[in-house]
């Protein structure tokens, strides 16, 4: 992700920012424009906004921020929800009345807006499902575990994708985490994870030739999944499981293996736009103007994976260690991993083809 500036004083800024610490300014994020645009507050907070430093027309909070506090981005089209494109996504909130839910939900949402920035680099804008037939569009569920019922569990179904709250509590991440034996395992990466299945189901499966090449590289789908998962957690992930797989996990499904390959894609996209636009170039030179979509387009993407973002990637790790904390990137890329990411990446980049 690139970075942003003050447009009032161009002080640097991040992307969830609301307003600007060293002038004052109220700030919001144009999904349509990728932009932070800097505003002159009317007397209704519910009215558009008027544009401080450019001429453009006045735009509208999204509702989340006025009611929660717990979105940066602007609504800039006729939306009657008065939703941003990353919130109009989210079909159920926990019961915000609870203790600490309604600060774990704002986290989970901040990943969304993440991810969905990321999709949108790449020309890809899933849109909330129309109603409960409606199988291609999207929709999150964020759901919070009930005293005496069985724990909600994180998953994707035909664009539906449930979440569960408690994952974002860090001592219940981080003891799962241990549990299931993960280098890592974030907000971020979940969100990522999820909406991956459901690329492949929306965009991939759907085209006969995506399909053939999925099948190819990450192997038949249509395997019983619940033989397949019931397999991983009796017996484990096969001894040379890291030769293959991004992840122990992957090696328990086809469905898996992309998930957790497409997610990771999508973080080395987010992570190398990063570099790039920060001017952090290590062993290779790095053309800073390259957007994400570029990125997906590059002639060899495996180049790119290897050349650019795993020397940064092992700076990062070098940092940690040198205060004392746990590796930023706990990955390693061998041949058959390379193969796949690069795969996904043209599946990705296919799909945003026919969504264009």
């Amino acid at each position: 992700m690139r970075p942003y500036t003050c447009p009032k004083c161009q002080h640097s800024l991040f992307f969830e920012n609301t307003g600007c610490l060293n002038c004052g300014a109220t700030l919001g994020f144009d999904p349509v424009g990728m932009q932070m645009v800097a505003f002159d507050l009317p007397g209704v907070p519910e009215a558009p906004w008027p544009r401080l430093t450019d001429a453009g027309p006045p735009i509208q909070p999204c509702r989340t921020r006025l009611g929660y506090s717990a979105c940066n981005w602007m609504v800039t089209d006729s939306d009657p929800q008065q939703l941003c494109q990353s919130c109009r996504l989210t079909a159920t909130r926990p019961d915000l009345s609870v203790a600490g839910h309604r600060q774990m939900w704002a986290e989970y949402e901040q990943a969304k807006r993440r991810l969905v920035y990321g999709l949108l680099r790449i020309g890809l804008k899933p849109e909330p499902k129309k109603d409960p037939g409606d199988d291609l569009g999207l929709a999150f569920h964020f759901l919070a575990s009930q005293p005496g019922q069985p724990p909600v569990m994180t998953g994707h179904d035909r664009g539906s994708i449930v979440l569960s709250l408690d994952e974002a509590d860090s001592v219940h991440r981080e003891s799962v985490r241990s549990d299931f034996g993960e280098p890592w395992r974030t907000l971020l990466g979940h969100v990522r994870h999820e909406t991956s299945h459901y690329l492949q189901f929306r965009w991939i499966e759907t085209d006969s030739a995506a399909t053939s090449l999925f099948r190819e590289v990450f192997g038949d789908e249509r395997a019983d999944y619940g033989q397949a998962l019931a397999r991983h957690h009796a017996d484990g992930p096969p001894a040379d499981w890291a030769q293959h797989y991004i992840s122990s996990y992957a090696s328990s499904h086809p469905h898996e293996d992309w998930a957790e390959t497409c997610a990771h894609v999508l973080l080395v996209q987010d992570a190398v736009e990063t570099a790039q636009s920060w001017g952090l170039s290590l062993s290779s030179p790095v053309a800073n103007a390259q957007s994400s979509a570029d990125l997906l387009d590059a002639q060899s993407w495996s180049d790119l994976l290897l050349s650019q973002w795993l020397p940064v990637a092992q700076f990062l790790n070098a940092i940690n260690r040198s205060i004392g904390v746990a590796d930023s990137y706990p990955f390693l890329m061998p041949t058959q991993v390379v193969r796949k990411m690069s795969t996904a990446a043209r599946l990705l980049r296919g799909a945003a083809q026919r969504n264009a």
